[in-house]
């Protein structure tokens, strides 16, 4: 039997003045929070544990804390893995609220996704209620709760309608989620938790310096007729003596440089290191060592025209990411090509000739590429910074300059989160949005280790019990 029609169980205009009364009591015994949805770009299929996410938005909505004992009693646990505070509050918040203030703005946002949609875009899961796992900071305790489960149909359907989420709340737990809001408030929670590389950054970096000797009878150029296989390491190259060797000649003297091709290693070219002098004939070239076969090379000598005997390097420079180019101009002469290489401070370790060409009359000028915008700008906060040389990219939680006594510009610090790996000491980092760049000249790993954390124990005791290096314990398939 259909319900009494004289009778409405609650009509609209009720309904309207039950939420009115419940919003003016919210903002009259409540407590303004900021509400922080989650953006989720990476979530497991499987298990559907989110892997990646971030908090950038912020919404100030009136909240009433139901909690009269504080944060839930015996919320305190001594544990194995350290102190855990698994304090908890109660908040109740208005649907209507909820639902004209902040859900327009969820569904812009997430339309705007939808629009431009890429596979790096993030996602959010629902705009239409308080999910859980997003966030809400507390500001009496100045705290991030994450919503645990949010109850919406409580109380049951007066007069036919909810009113009011009630959203149930832990201690959130900070497990490397990029927090930008813009609110230093909340913001600053999180600026000393998770794991941060500290990297101490050069104020400027320095461009390396080189001269050149120049000599006759010195070896021009090496001709690799063969490049051989099969080796597994460096071959040895060397020189026949000069047949002045006893009175003054000096022995020419060059590196191999490998490459790998298809698994099989062989030479990709020989660098001279010193061309030597007193050659009259070209000498013999000798391949040996490394473990493989095949490889010959020939060279030619500048004769009784002067060709450049070797490049010493004067100034190492610092906060080469790459080695750098290197130019020879002048000295009556033509032909002369060089190549450099750095070591991994950042510091160039030696330039060799490819060809020392020749005709020269005095020592030609060698010029080596500079880095002239390093050492400058300022990092902006959770903005990606990238290393030149190692190719790894974070974000950054703190940039601060460092002065001596004297208020001079001695260096800087920078901490960094969320790395895609190890950075270099001596390559250059760049600021995605700033433009800064810095040298790299250390850094120190920093995760806020819990003098009651026994994870790297449990570690190695677990792997004293399953070796996975021989083969798999659990069979293979």
């Amino acid at each position: 039997m259909a319900l009494n029609p004289f009778f409405l169980q609650g009509s609209t205009s009720e309904q309207f003045l039950v939420q009115d009364l419940i919003n003016e009591q919210l903002k009259i015994y409540g407590v303004d929070v900021y509400y922080l949805p989650r953006k989720v770009f990476k979530e497991d299929n499987i298990i559907k544990e989110i892997q990646s996410s971030k908090f950038d938005d912020s919404f100030l909505i009136e909240a009433y804390l139901n909690n009269y004992d504080g944060y839930a009693p015996d919320s305190d646990i001594m544990t194995k893995f350290g102190l855990r505070l698994k304090n908890e509050i109660n908040l109740i918040i208005s649907r209507e609220r909820f639902e004209e203030f902040i859900s327009p703005w969820l569904e812009g946002i997430s339309a705007g996704i939808a629009e431009n949609k890429t596979d790096e875009d993030y996602e959010l899961n629902t705009i239409e209620r308080p999910l859980e796992g997003d966030l809400i900071y507390f500001p009496l305790g100045e705290r991030l709760f994450e919503v645990k489960r949010v109850e919406f149909e409580k109380p049951f359907y007066q007069l036919g309608r909810n009113y009011i989420y009630e959203l149930q709340c832990e201690l959130y737990e900070y497990e490397n989620e990029e927090i930008n809001t813009t609110v230093e408030e909340v913001d600053s929670t999180t600026e000393d938790e998770g794991y941060i590389t500290t990297l101490s950054l050069a104020p400027f970096a320095d461009t390396a310096s080189a001269i050149a000797k120049i000599s006759t009878g010195s070896v021009n150029q090496v001709i690799l007729n063969n490049d051989g296989s099969g080796y597994s390491s460096t071959p040895t190259v060397t020189f026949s003596d000069p047949p002045n060797l006893l009175t003054g000649g000096i022995k020419a003297t060059a590196v191999a440089i490998t490459t790998t091709v298809a698994n099989v290693q062989s030479i990709l070219r020989i660098e001279i290191i010193d061309g030597g002098s007193g050659y009259v004939i070209p000498p013999t070239v000798t391949i040996s060592g490394g473990g493989g076969a095949g490889a010959a090379a020939t060279c030619s000598i500048g004769g009784t025209q002067f060709s450049i005997k070797s490049i010493t390097i004067q100034n190492q420079g610092s906060g080469y990411a790459l080695p750098p180019e290197v130019s020879i101009t002048g000295g009556g002469g033509s032909g002369a090509s060089a190549v450099s290489a750095i070591n991994s401070n950042g510091l160039l370790s030696s330039i060799r000739l490819l060809n020392a060409g020749i005709g020269y009359t005095e020592a030609p000028t060698i010029s080596i590429a500079g880095i002239s915008t390093t050492g400058v700008g300022t990092f902006f906060y959770n903005e990606e910074v990238i290393g030149q040389r190692s190719g790894v990219t974070a974000k950054v939680k703190n940039f601060n300059y460092q002065f001596n006594a004297a208020e001079q510009l001695i260096g800087a610090e920078l901490q960094v989160y969320l790395n895609t790996g190890e950075f270099y000491i001596g390559e250059t980092i760049v600021g995605s949005s700033s433009s800064a760049r810095y040298v790299i000249q250390n850094h120190d790993l920093n995760s806020f280790d819990d003098p009651y954390d026994s994870n790297e124990q449990f570690e190695i005791e677990a792997d004293n019990i399953l070796d996975f290096t021989e083969s798999n314990p659990f069979g293979e398939y």
